[in-house]
């Protein structure tokens, strides 16, 4: 251990103290020992530092600069330009005295319809795990610690305290961690956090095979583990694992637990004593780093450049019909759009940033070379049909050589908490457009939207231009790519179906009970598209630009790629060139194709460049779950180099000798796995592939600490069931206005044992029990419930006060 000497001078009751929050945001210090509170805020994409007196979850924090979210970023493929985001979110986070930053978000984008995909990178975990390396080392250039989030198979937000992602060992390590694998050993973040969820019957938050075997054994991460805030199930259980630190606070709870099982001899002092030592490794390092700096002003305008910056290189110019864009000096534009006069510039929830400033199209346009016809919403963003909106900006569309239409999904169809019912957008919005071609063929579509949608739309438009959600700056920067001061370079991290019916995972999500099964396998995003031959609306990996590139000259080894790359139009740009290996006779079930590397080049007009592309560790290799690690099948593979998934311009062949280990499955087995072909695999085949029988994942009507407040609607005590329609009523309503309640919506996906992890110790885990008992019976049973509840009521008051003296 590290810090013997602190560790000595602590007593039990301390030292799991330490292990639990002080309040909803800051940790226990102990001012005796040596050992300081540390503060830890929200990222991903900018500060949310609350106010001292601010209620949690009431988002009153203080101003930071807004950068586009991680779905944008991801689409500039580009590291180094992460790595100056996270810098800059470093900076201020250490004004504001806060150590640790939670972010990046990197789980894998598994379904569009997951709500918090804005905040994550991309459905492929290569391009993932770089992008989140390099905000990571931006981040703890500044002394903070990041920490990269939700660790692991955190796919969905419909009931994530109370699911159990169901998910075989091989697609676990190649899909859901292979991200965090690269962060962990090119970044070395000095946090982790665990997720909400069970990963195959565990709670992430107590998974000794995540958590120690996998994250600290194999991958060397010396840093600590915090929970979920709320993702706590068994503190013991979670310390013997390897978690660290479980948040928020709540009121001592959680450390007297330990305390007692200490005593009881459940756990030992010397496992606490390791988890405090990790902890506190980081604890001093990041306060030491920060507290010279707290107070000190961050330049908001050089942030706010910054922002656009990021946002300029992220943005996807998907549709350029004879080369519209970018449009001429002095093009006389029509701006049309809810989304002008109010930009739809970051997600809901925990991630939302009060921004020093938003930039809106409505303002910032003026300092363009276009002549401006006129501006109209056109919509309302909440989908409420308007028809005299519709016809005055027909009448605008009309006068206008062009029209930029600013659309996209609202504020109510992308949160945590939540996921989407649809990959649409809202119909009044589509239907406008089409009233506005029938006037100006001219239509320039200014998208924003946090994750992939159907676009059955897209030739009513000449041009379509995809900001994402684009940070405080976004107007200015898109507007800069439309006029052609800047070239947009970005490509896609994620797919654009058809149809939500065309993707892999569609039949398997939402998860309709407890247990959320990922019989899709390995076949996410593009490696399902281009193995099963589903066309697409736009692949992974595409962006137009307002030049050209050719490739040639290829060179392959099994080590690196090397070509040639040539600005072959009349306009400087930079172009994104990735590297995908394809198994050409593969033993071992693959994908058709597969991300391996990638490289962003800026080239000047007419310039050719050499460039090379370096082959890792995970170029080749597969998980086997007979040697239980990763192996490499011998034989012949085409490295393949390209501008998309869909788009490849290069081939080379190189064969490799493998490792020789034997083959995980026969080559009989698994046939739905083999061509792809996942949509509908019978339980006996995923059964194979999953390796242990699929648990029982049904609700039962007798409710559990672990289920969640949802489940009420079937309980037996009527007054539970009333609770349960009153709360979906109130729901639904804000959902109808277009505001989602976000508290009310966690509320509802929330296990009974979360009271006592979130509540800031009113609800100790007995008062917890003691609510299951009360909603499981009928009037006697509700009587004992609340008896037990006023007896555990007062006893926690005591545990409370006992916690409070701790210093």
């Amino acid at each position: 251990m590290k810090h013997k000497e602190i560790i000595a001078k602590l007593t039990l009751e301390e030292k799991c103290c330490l292990l639990s929050g002080r309040d909803f945001w800051s940790t226990y210090g102990i001012k005796a020992a040596g050992v300081p509170s540390v503060s830890l805020s929200d990222g991903p994409h900018g500060l949310r530092k609350e106010r001292k007196d601010a209620k949690p979850g009431t988002h009153d924090s203080y101003p930071a600069t807004c950068f586009p979210t991680a779905a944008t970023a991801a689409n500039s493929w580009d590291p180094d330009l992460g790595e100056e985001i996270g810098k800059a979110i470093a900076e201020e986070a250490a004004s504001r005295g806060v150590e640790v930053l939670l972010g990046p978000g990197m789980n894998i984008k598994r379904n569009p319809l997951c709500g918090r995909n804005f905040e994550y990178f991309s459905e492929d975990p290569y391009l993932a795990g770089k992008m989140a390396a390099g905000y990571i080392r931006g981040i703890q250039s500044q002394g903070i610690s990041a920490c990269p989030k939700h660790f692991a198979a955190n796919n969905m937000e419909l009931r994530r305290l109370a699911s159990d992602s169901i998910v075989d060992e091989r697609t676990l390590r190649e899909i859901y961690l292979t991200g965090f694998e690269i962060a962990v050993k090119e970044a070395d973040p000095k946090c982790i956090m665990a997720s909400y969820n069970e990963v195959n019957g565990v709670y992430a938050n107590e998974n000794r095979h995540l958590l120690q075997e996998i994250l600290r054994d194999e991958w060397g991460f010396s840093g600590f583990v915090v929970s979920d805030w709320g993702a706590g199930d068994d503190f013991t259980e979670g310390v013997r694992a390897g978690s660290n630190l479980e948040m928020p606070g709540n009121k001592g709870d959680s450390a007297w637990q330990l305390v007692k099982a200490v005593t009881d001899g459940r756990i030992s002092e010397s496992t606490v004593d390791e988890r405090v030592d990790e902890l506190l490794d980081v604890v001093l390092s990041t306060y030491g780093s920060t507290e010279p700096r707290k107070g000190r002003p961050f330049d908001m305008d050089a942030h706010h450049a910054a922002a656009m910056r990021a946002c300029e290189q992220s943005i996807v110019l998907l549709k350029n019909d004879s080369g519209i864009l970018p449009l001429k000096k002095g093009t006389r534009v029509a701006v049309i759009g809810d989304f002008a006069f109010e930009p739809r510039y970051q997600g809901a929830g925990s991630s939302l940033v009060n921004a020093t400033r938003v930039e809106r199209c409505v303002d910032v346009i003026k300092d363009f070379p276009l002549d401006i016809a006129g501006f109209e919403r056109g919509f309302l963003r909440s989908g409420k049909k308007d028809p005299e909106l519709v016809k005055r900006a027909c009448e605008l569309a009309a006068k206008a050589d062009a029209v930029l239409f600013y659309m996209g999904l609202d504020e109510a169809s992308e949160a945590e908490n939540l996921d989407r019912k649809d990959m649409k957008i809202h119909l009044d919005q589509i239907e406008l457009l089409s009233a506005l071609a029938e006037v100006n063929e001219n239509i320039i579509a200014v998208m924003a939207a946090g994750s992939a949608v159907e676009m059955p739309w897209e030739s009513k438009c000449r041009a379509i231009i995809h900001g994402y959600l684009s940070g405080q700056a976004g107007a200015s920067a898109i507007l800069r790519v439309i006029t052609g001061e800047t070239d947009p370079s970005g490509k896609l991290a994620e797919t654009y179906p058809l149809s939500y019916e065309d993707v892999p995972s569609a039949p398997y999500f939402p998860a309709k009970e407890r247990n959320v099964e990922y019989r899709e396998g390995l076949y996410v995003g593009y490696r399902y598209y281009e193995t099963a031959g589903v066309p697409v609306r736009y692949p992974f990996g595409y962006g137009l630009s307002y030049t050209t590139f050719s490739y040639s000259g290829i060179r392959a080894s099994r080590d690196k790629v090397s070509f040639t790359l040539t600005n072959t139009g009349e306009r400087d740009g930079a172009e994104i060139a990735e590297v995908y290996v394809s198994a050409l006779d593969p033993r071992v079930l693959r994908p058709a194709r597969e991300l391996k590397g990638f490289c962003k080049v800026f080239l000047k007009a007419g310039e050719s460049r050499r460039v090379e592309i370096k082959l890792d560790d995970k170029a080749f290799r597969y998980f086997s779950t007979k040697t239980d690690r990763f192996e490499e099948d011998g034989g012949k593979y085409e490295i393949q180099v390209g501008a998309s998934s869909q788009d490849i311009r290069l081939r080379e062949t190189i064969e490799i000798a493998g490792t020789g280990a034997e083959l995980p499955y026969g080559p009989d087995e698994l046939p739905h796995y083999r061509t792809g072909d996942i949509r509908d695999v019978p339980d006996e085949e995923f059964r194979k592939l999953y390796g242990r029988e699929i648990p029982d994942g049904k609700w039962h009507r007798t409710l559990g600490l672990n289920d969640s407040i949802y489940q009420i609607r079937t309980a037996k005590s009527l007054k539970a069931r009333l609770i349960w329609k009153y709360l979906k009523k109130r729901i639904d309503r804000s959902m109808k206005r277009g505001e989602p309640d976000l508290d009310l919506v966690f509320l509802f996906n929330m296990p009974f044992r979360a009271f006592s992890k979130i509540s800031g110790g009113l609800f100790s885990l007995d008062m917890c029990r003691a609510l299951v008992t009360m909603a499981n019976g009928h009037t006697a049973a509700f009587l004992a419930g609340a008896c037990a509840f006023a007896v555990a009521y007062l006893r926690q008051r005591k545990t409370a006060n006992r916690s409070d003296m701790i210093k």
